[in-house]
């Protein structure tokens, strides 16, 4: 019950909808008795004595209580890992993937989950894990929850439909969507296939970033981020409710579909933002910023300034600085980087990085433009250029990444990556300068 694809704006508000008349309690957030017969149930997403604008939690009011389901029971997924991630030792050495081949037989979301590469540990709050997932049929009887973190979908391939306990919504390549940890949801392809990016957060919740000199409205504007309006099933049934905890995946009966929420309101819900709205900022005289410049969302740590993970994007942009090395100088980070391309031609690497690719630079692993690039960059007429039809993205962590047994394994991964620098030459005279 319920309209789909209506959505209340701004990041992190405290929202109030229904899906149904006054279905939301006017008097307190748990009276003694509900509207139209609903249990009162509170989702929160932080400690109760969270400071106040880092708490968030939202009160369903739902037909049924989350408590009633059968004993969960271990499930199994081979491909699926989690942090501490033991199978592979920690590498300096730089690693990039060609686009890894899906599953031939019919996939929901949940079984079409591939473990790429990870840090920190979950059973202290720390750390991601990047994903690529494959779905080519609904997922239908079968709901998740993710007790270990929230889920951020990057689509490259196809659109994808979310019915979430907060509403439904869809999402399409060019946007992106964030699950909190905790809430109940099904996943869907729109049509017959979809693929695409997982960040998978273990440490503090996605959050915009701090502008400091960038003033008020640079990069994401609050405004367009948009969360689902209340949208209910009252279904019976046979059903199974998944939920990924402590690394593993555990299954449970449940007679109902729990998406029964008919009304909520709090600040803890999912949310999804159009890439294509990011305010890009760049400079327009010479030199060349940090990629920091790029950040969409943040996962902080205590350490101020320092992300447990950044997601970070590289879109459509003009590029006009003058006497400038215009793409990404060579560099050697404190942080680590997985890269991904959803569309179009990454200006540092124009060979071998392709929609559907990725790409792993670790802590102080040198990485940079390959040969061809660095010639073009270097023998280029400098005038104002728009990078189209472009999208790239990264997730990067104060943590080293470590590459799951698969991704070390998967043919898809290129054993001759170091050769894109092989063809650097020196140009040093020390008579020239």
């Amino acid at each position: 019950m319920g309209s789909d694809l209506k959505y209340l704006s701004g990041f992190n508000n405290q929202f109030e909808t229904e899906a149904l008349p006054e279905a939301l309690p006017t008097q307190q957030n748990s009276p003694q008795r509900s509207p139209y017969g609903l249990y009162a149930e509170q989702l929160s997403g932080s400690a109760f004595t969270a400071a106040r604008h880092e708490n968030q939690k939202t009160w369903f009011y739902r037909i049924r209580p989350s408590v009633l389901h059968e004993t969960f029971k271990p499930l199994k997924h081979s491909l699926l890992k989690t942090a501490p991630f033991l199978d592979e030792t920690p590498s300096p050495n730089q690693m990039r993937w060609d686009p890894i081949l899906g599953p031939k037989e019919p996939t929901d979301f949940i079984d079409g989950l591939i473990t790429i590469v990870g840090n920190g540990s979950v059973a202290q709050n720390l750390g991601c894990a990047a994903h690529v997932y494959f779905m080519s049929k609904p997922m239908n009887d079968r709901f998740i929850y993710n007790s270990d973190g929230e889920f951020l979908f990057v689509p490259r391939l196809g659109e994808v439909f979310f019915r979430t306990e907060c509403g439904n919504f869809s999402v399409k390549p060019n946007e992106i969507a964030v699950i909190p940890r905790g809430m109940k949801f099904q996943v869907s392809p729109v049509t017959h296939s979809a693929e695409g990016y997982l960040c998978e957060n273990y440490g503090a919740n996605f959050r915009l970033p701090g502008l400091g000199p960038i003033g008020a409205n640079g990069l994401a504007n609050p405004r367009h981020f948009l969360t689902p309006v209340a949208s209910y099933e009252d279904k019976a049934g046979k059903f199974k409710l998944i939920t990924k905890f402590q690394g593993g995946l555990w299954e449970a009966e449940i007679n109902h579909s729990p998406l029964d929420v008919v009304a909520w309101a709090g600040n803890y819900a999912p949310y999804k933002y159009d890439l294509t709205l990011f305010n890009t900022i760049n400079t327009v005289s010479f030199d060349h910023p940090d990629p920091s410049i790029f950040t969409v969302l943040t996962s902080p740590t205590q350490t101020p300034g320092v992300a447990n993970v950044d997601f970070v994007v590289f879109p459509a942009r003009w590029m006009v600085a003058e006497n400038t090395f215009r793409p990404p100088y060579y560099h050697r980070n404190y942080m680590s980087e997985f890269m991904g391309l959803i569309y179009g031609q990454y200006d540092a690497k124009p060979e071998g990085f392709v929609p559907g690719g990725m790409s792993l630079h670790n802590a102080m692993s040198a990485h940079g433009p390959d040969a061809d690039a660095f010639k073009r960059a270097t023998e280029a007429d400098l005038k104002p250029e728009y990078l189209g039809k472009t999208l790239a993205f990264m997730f990067e962590s104060n943590q080293v990444f470590i590459p799951t047994s698969f991704a070390m394994s998967t043919p898809s991964r290129q054993k001759d990556y170091m050769s894109s620098w092989r063809g650097l030459k020196s140009h040093f005279d020390s008579q020239k300068r």
